[in-house]
This record gives C-alpha cells, structure tokens and sequence, in this order.
C-alpha cells in the first residue's frame, strides 16, 4: 500500500486537507528518523560488540626492563626508540575499523614501587615483543628486557583488608604547550655524570620510599595521534586538533593574519603594523614551533596506590602528585591532578560512608589491570604529548638518579675474546670453577 494511501486510512479520507500539512510531512518522515536514531545507536554497540571480542582475542604481555649500573645515554635514545611506537596501521579503512574491530596499537609505560623496590615495565601485544627488544637493545645495549607475570593481577580488592587510591593527571594548558623537556634541562647535550639535573630523579626516589606492604604503580598509556578531528564546515573530511590549535595559539601570540602569515596588526590603509613580542611570548612560540614538527602520541596517565589496612599512608597521595611538578612551567604546560576517580571528592559529604570511595577503588584497579583508557569499558579523553616530551617523563635514568632500590643488573656481561684459544678457554673455564 502506497505511504499516502495509509496515513489516509489512519487519519481519514480528508486528512490531506484537515491534518496541517507540517503534521502531514512530520508523519512521512519520522518513520526515517527514528530508524536513523535506531541505526546510529545500533552502529556504537556493534562498535563497542566487535572491538571488545577483538581484545579478547588478542595476547598481551608485560616485559621488565632491568638496567645496567651505568646508564649514560641521554634520554635522546629513549626518543628514538618511542617515535618506533607511533604505529598508525591496524584501523587504516572502514572495513578494518568497524567490521572487525581493530584499533591502532597502545602501550603502557610504567614506574612500579612494590614495598619500595622500583622497576620499569612495558605493557603491549605479544605480537610487539621482538619489536620492541629489538628496538631496545639498539638503543641501550646493556639492558636486560624479560617477560614477567603482571605485578597487578596478584592485587584483588577487598575493602576489608586493603585501602586504595586511584588518580590522574591532565595539562594546565591547551595540548600544544609543551611541558618542560629533557632539553630544557640541558640533557641532550651528554653532560657528565656530575652536572646532570634529571627531572625523573624526584619521581624515582619518592617511588624507592614506599614502605612495607604498600604498592604505588604508574602507567603511562600511549598511542599514535591521527587527525581524527573534523573539519569545519565538512562532513567526511578530518584534521589535526593538535597542530590546528598550536598554530592558532602561534597567531595569537604574533598578531598574525593566519591566511596572510603576516605578523602585526592591521590598520586603515590595510598595512600590517610591526608587532612587538617579548623574550618569553618569543621562547613559548619557539618551544609551541618545536613541539609541532616531532610525533605526537595520545597520552593518558594513571596512578594507583594501593596498600594493606593500617599501612595506607596518606602523605603518598600527594608525594606522588608533588613528584610531577617539576615538569611544568608557568610559562609552559604542566600536569595538575584531574577529576578522575578519587580527585572527584573534595568534601566528606560528597562520599557517605566511603562508598563512592570502595567503588572507585575496585573500578580502577580493574582499569589499570586492563590497561584501557583510549576505549571502552574505561574510556577516558586523553591529551597530546609529542616524542620529546614523552621522552622527559619515561626515560632511563643515569647515576644521578642513584635510587638504591631500583630494578638493575648486578653486572656487567661480557664474552671471551673471540681471538682466545679452546684449550685456553677451557682451562679458564675450569680455573674460575675451581676458585668458587
């Protein structure tokens, strides 16, 4: 039956002429609409459906990175071996992404304290593992990179014997700011030993100050940053947030026309007046410049302290948010707690009977055992980090960083000279035996 034909049926023969004709036109196009609506919602669940049997399928393990005594490569290297993870590939069409479920590769890097013995992890896919030993030992060749057994898993929340504390941070400032950088303090230059000023130093003693039967983990979660953004004024059509915004920040700063790239402003006769800037807006648009020619990763920062009834010390919490500060500026970016998890209370009554507090704690440790933060069950939004300065928070530290509890190797390794004699060898080998 044609769709005029019914709606006169429902409505009567002079409904075309009785009915207004908006309630007429709204009858027609409804039905359209509400199966629109229906689809849209239908299209996030099958999303969220074929994505979460896509992780389930997927292997993941936990690598511990044990460092030499002596580490003296600057956090340059770490830069090199981080732009190896700005992996773009997995999502790359429409069949990929919502037909079966992939997304583009995330890794957590991570700082664990377990009752003060501090270790460095890396969080990926199995598939990832010879690549990133690879790129490792490239970088570092005296490190020691072993798969272990997830430290979290053997973590299970019970209110009745263990307290915790979950939280994480965000920018001060608009993502292209940069935070203050391993450049900034001069480390990309090898200085010696002595004159080094490591801005990780605070964070891993405060780490090696945990005491008995407490834990405080870190993790710092990564992926490749796409132009997912879209266009304005277009419907398929997608962009760079990040590097839109710094360059709008840029014009700011220089009074520029961004279609003209002239700096000043314009008067009447629509010339361009000299514009001046001083010596900080010059070193912020510099260090926003900087930022935007290197990789840029979407970021999201977790931290988790949890520790057996009687022993949660309160002081932790804001040690290991103080243990951030001296990465920002007041000129640059920051980090600043968000209010996320156990920074949405600020009031005792916002929480009756710590229930709100029980229920954060245990969702969080199920979101760090998880690793998720870039989808769903624990979607959070991350913000932009580029290469260097992912390389200033999550690098190997030096000796000036001298944590006596930190994970390292007890020595170092060396082969028998190629040129050396079997028999030599041999009588070597037995000599060292006979001497233990």
């Amino acid at each position: 039956m044609p769709f005029d034909q019914m709606i006169s049926s429902l409505f009567g023969e002079a409904s075309g002429t009785i009915l207004p004709q908006s309630v007429y036109i709204m009858a027609v196009i409804s039905p359209i609409i509400l199966a629109l609506i229906l689809g849209y919602m239908a299209k996030d669940l099958w999303v969220r459906y074929i994505r979460a049997k896509h992780f389930i399928s997927q292997k993941y393990i936990l690598l511990q990175i044990r460092l030499p005594k002596e580490t003296f490569k600057s956090p340059v290297a770490m830069e090199l071996f981080l732009t190896a993870l700005h992996q773009t590939g997995g999502e790359g069409n429409w069949y990929q992404k919502y037909w079966l479920g992939q997304t583009r590769p995330w890794f957590s890097l991570e700082y664990v304290s377990i009752e003060g013995q501090v270790s460095m992890y890396i969080w990926t896919r199995s598939g990832n593992k010879s690549f990133i030993e690879s790129s490792l030992y490239a970088q570092f060749p005296g490190i020691e990179v072993t798969e272990r057994e997830d430290y979290s898993r053997s973590v299970h929340f019970d209110k009745d014997k263990i307290e915790g504390w979950a939280g994480e941070l965000e920018l001060t400032k608009e993502d292209p700011y940069p935070i203050k950088t391993y450049i900034d303090w001069g480390l990309d230059k090898d200085p010696k030993e002595e004159f080094k000023v490591d801005p990780l130093a605070p964070l891993l003693e405060f780490l090696g100050s945990v005491g008995p039967n407490q834990q405080l983990w870190i993790q710092i979660l990564v992926r490749a940053h796409k132009k997912e953004a879209r266009k304005a004024g277009h419907l398929w059509k997608t962009t760079d947030a990040w590097k839109d915004e710094g360059q709008h920040i840029i014009n700011e700063i220089l009074k520029r026309d961004p279609k003209s790239k002239v700096s000043g402003e314009v008067d009447e006769d629509g010339k361009a007046s000299r514009v001046t800037i001083t010596k900080g807006e010059e070193e912020v648009v510099t260090a926003i410049e900087r930022a935007l020619t290197k990789y840029a990763f979407d970021v999201g920062i977790r931290m988790m302290y949890v520790a057996e009834k009687g022993f949660f010390n309160p002081a932790n919490i804001g040690g290991v948010l103080g243990s951030w500060k001296q990465f920002g500026s007041e000129a640059m970016n920051g980090f600043k707690p968000s209010k996320t998890w156990h920074g949405s209370i600020d009031y005792p009554w916002q929480d009756f009977r710590n229930m709100r507090k029980v229920m954060m704690t245990r969702s969080a440790i199920m979101a760090y055992k998880r690793r998720s933060y870039f989808h769903p069950p624990f979607h959070h939004k991350p913000f932009v980090l580029n290469s260097e300065e992912l390389a200033t928070i999550f690098h190997f530290p030096g000796q000036v960083a001298a944590t006596p509890t930190m994970d390292r190797v007890p020595s170092k390794k060396a082969e028998a000279p190629a040129n050396l004699p079997i028999c030599q060898t041999t009588c070597l080998q037995i000599t060292i035996l006979c001497n233990f």
